[in-house]
């Protein structure tokens, strides 16, 4: 049987550690046990998402604040974390 190697893995696609950090820029964007609340491990910025974007001003559904997934504004494509 022929097993993919860690090798032929970083080849095809790389890791995939986290959301990015508005403020640093590194993966290790994190969320806290606060609801739409997250931290960054690695410059340890905390932020809220906001319910509007705070570049443009574009509002979101509080059904979109609950998805982790999705961090960034539909409109603009800024991000809508703000620091705390």
């Amino acid at each position: 049987m022929n097993e993919p190697s860690a090798k032929d893995h970083t080849k095809s696609s790389p890791y995939e550690v986290g959301a990015s950090c508005p403020s640093c820029g590194e993966p290790w964007l994190r969320p806290t046990q606060l609801p739409g609340r997250y931290r960054c491990v690695y410059c340890l910025v905390r932020f809220q998402l906001m319910a509007y974007c705070p570049s443009c001003g574009e509002h979101s559904t509080i059904v979109r604040m609950s998805d982790t997934e999705d961090l960034t504004c539909v409109r603009c494509g800024g991000s809508m974390l703000k620091p705390v």
